[in-house]
C-alpha cells in the first residue's frame, strides 16, 4: 500500500531517533470516560524503563531461539483511561503486513516466509508456518483455515490444529499446480501483481483476492477453481470485505472509489451494483459493522478522514452517513466490532470510535498511542461482555512492533435532551464537525507540540 498526500509524517519524525533525556511535566489526557466509576482496575502494568522487570517478564515466556522477536517494556496504564497495552513485540527487521485471529491465535504476516502464530492475548509464540515463498500480504483466517498471499502472486490454504503443539497441513495452493501443456491456463488465473486483500465467503465457499494488478478474483474451494475474475478499479485494490448474510462484495481502490459487487444469481459472474466516492482521495482500508437491524460501511482514507455509510432497509442502497476526523496523516486500516470502530494511521496511533446506539452519531473515546511509526495493520475482536465490553485489538506498526491492547468500554451515557427528526441531520453535522475543531490528542503529539515541534 503506498501512502499519498503531501502531508507525510515521515518528513517530520526525525526527532524520534533523539527522545529528550528527561520528560517533561506530567500531562493528564483525559476523554469523556473520565466521568465514569474509576473501580474498573487494570493490573499493573511493567514499568517504562530500559530495565524488564524479571518477574513480570518471567509471565511472557520466549520465543524459540529462531524467532526474530523480542519483548519490549510496557507503559504503566494510565488509571483514568479504560485501555492498557498487555503485550508489546519488537521484530528486529522486516514489518508485517498483516493480521488474523482465530481459535484463540493470532497469525501475522510479514516480509519473511514464516507466518507465525501466537497464543491470544499474552502474544506466547505457538509456532510458525514456513512456506516457499514470502511477503505476506495478507491473512485471513475461518475456523481451522487460514488463508495466506505471497510474493509469488498466489494464495496457501492452510489448515491448523491446536493440541499440546501446533500442527499445520497445507491444503492446496490457488492456483492449482498443473502439467506442462494446461501452463497457459494456470497463467490466465493467475493475479499479475502483489494480492493485497482477501475475504471469505463461507455460505458458499468462495474466496475473494484483490490485487494491485486492479483485478478482483472468486475462488471456490469445493474444486478450487477460479470462478470469476474481473476488473474492479482503475488502480490498485486495496482492501475487500463480504456481507455474509448477502453475499455483497464491497472492494476499495487507490482511484478514490468504494464499489459494491453481487453475484449474478445462479452464475457465478458479478456486477457493480453501486458506486460510493464522497471524495478524491485514495481508500485504503474498510471495514464492515452489522447489527440486527443496521449496516454500516467504514473507509479510511489517505487525506485522515473516515467515511461512513448507512444501509437502507428497504431499498438496500447504502447513504453516505458523515465522517469522522481526528486523523493527522492517512488512515491505513479498520477493524469494526460491535458497536465499536478501530482505526490505525500513518500519525502513528489507533483511535476507537463508538457509535450511538440506534443513530449515526460517533465519538472518539480514546487514542491508542504508544507505536514510533505508521500503524499498518489492525484486528480486533470481543474479549467478555459482562457489566463493561471488552476488546482486545492487535496492532502492528512500520517501526517492526506488534502489540496487544486490552479495551474496557463503559456502558453509553443517555443525553439529557430529546433530538427531534427535524434536528437530527443538523446534529450529526455538529457532531461531526465537532472532531475537527476539538479532537482527542494523543499524549506524543501533545508533548512534541510542547517542545515546539508543530507540524504545519
Amino acid at each position: 500500500m503506498d501512502f499519498y498526500g503531501r502531508n507525510s509524517l515521515h518528513g517530520f519524525m526525525d526527532e524520534e531517533s533523539h527522545p529528550p533525556q528527561s520528560p517533561p511535566h506530567h500531562l493528564s489526557i483525559r476523554t469523556r470516560l473520565d466521568m465514569y466509576d474509576q473501580d474498573l482496575q487494570f493490573s499493573p502494568g511493567r514499568p517504562s524503563s530500559p530495565r524488564v522487570n524479571p518477574a513480570v517478564h518471567s509471565m511472557f515466556p520466549p520465543g524459540s531461539p529462531e524467532s526474530p522477536w523480542t519483548l519490549s517494556p510496557l507503559q504503566t496504564p494510565s488509571p483514568a483511561l479504560l485501555y492498557h497495552c498487555i503485550a508489546s513485540l519488537h521484530r528486529q527487521e522486516g514489518n508485517i503486513y498483516s493480521i488474523a485471529l482465530s481459535k484463540g491465535l493470532a497469525f501475522t504476516g510479514s516480509d519473511s516466509n514464516r507466518i507465525r502464530a501466537w497464543r491470544q492475548p499474552d502474544c506466547t509464540e505457538r509456532g510458525y508456518i514456513k512456506a516457499s515463498s514470502g511477503e505476506v500480504r495478507a491473512i485471513f483466517a475461518y475456523g481451522n483455515m487460514l488463508f495466506t498471499s505471497h510474493r509469488d502472486c498466489k494464495v496457501r490454504i492452510w489448515n491448523y490444529t491446536i493440541s499440546d503443539h501446533f500442527r499445520f497441513k497445507k491444503i492446496t495452493t490457488l492456483p492449482k499446480k498443473t502439467s506442462f501443456l494446461m501452463f497457459p491456463k494456470t497463467s490466465s488465473q493467475q493475479h499479475k501483481d502483489c494480492i493485497s486483500c482477501m475475504a471469505y465467503y463461507h455460505t458458499e465457499g468462495l474466496l475473494y483476492t484483490g490485487s494491485y494488478d486492479r483485478t478482483v478474483k472468486a475462488w471456490r474451494l469445493l474444486d478450487k477453481k477460479c470462478v470469476d475474475s474481473f476488473v474492479a478499479h482503475e488502480s490498485n485494490v486495496n482492501a475487500i470485505v463480504v456481507k455474509q448474510d448477502d453475499g455483497c462484495v464491497f472492494t476499495c481502490s487507490a482511484d478514490g472509489s468504494v464499489k459494491i459487487w453481487r453475484r449474478v444469481y445462479r452464475e457465478n459472474s458479478h456486477t457493480l451494483t453501486m458506486t460510493l466516492k464522497f471524495q478524491q482521495s485514495p481508500v485504503n482500508a474498510l471495514a464492515l459493522s452489522t447489527t440486527f437491524n443496521n449496516c454500516f460501511l467504514y473507509s479510511g482514507s489517505s487525506d485522515g478522514t473516515i467515511n461512513f455509510w448507512e444501509k437502507e432497509t428497504m431499498s438496500g442502497r447504502f447513504n453516505h452517513g458523515g465522517f469522522l476526523q481526528g486523523h493527522r496523516f492517512a488512515v491505513l486500516c479498520l477493524a469494526a466490532v460491535e458497536k465499536l470502530v478501530f482505526s490505525g494511521s500513518e500519525d502513528t496511533t489507533i483511535r476507537v470510535w463508538r457509535r450511538e446506539e440506534g443513530s449515526c452519531f460517533h465519538e472518539c473515546l480514546a487514542v491508542l498511542d504508544g507505536h514510533r511509526g505508521p500503524v499498518r495493520c489492525l484486528a480486533a475482536c470481543l474479549e467478555a461482555e459482562k457489566i463493561v465490553m471488552g476488546f482486545l485489538v492487535y496492532s502492528a506498526s512500520l517501526d517492526q512492533t506488534f502489540k496487544v491492547w486490552r479495551i474496557k468500554v463503559m456502558p453509553e451515557e443517555k443525553l439529557c435532551f430529546d433530538i427531534g427528526p427535524a434536528d437530527r441531520r443538523d446534529s450529526r453535522t455538529k457532531t461531526t464537525m465537532e472532531y475537527e475543531i476539538s479532537p482527542v490528542l494523543s499524549p506524543s503529539w501533545v508533548e512534541k507540540k510542547l517542545h515546539g515541534n508543530h507540524f504545519q
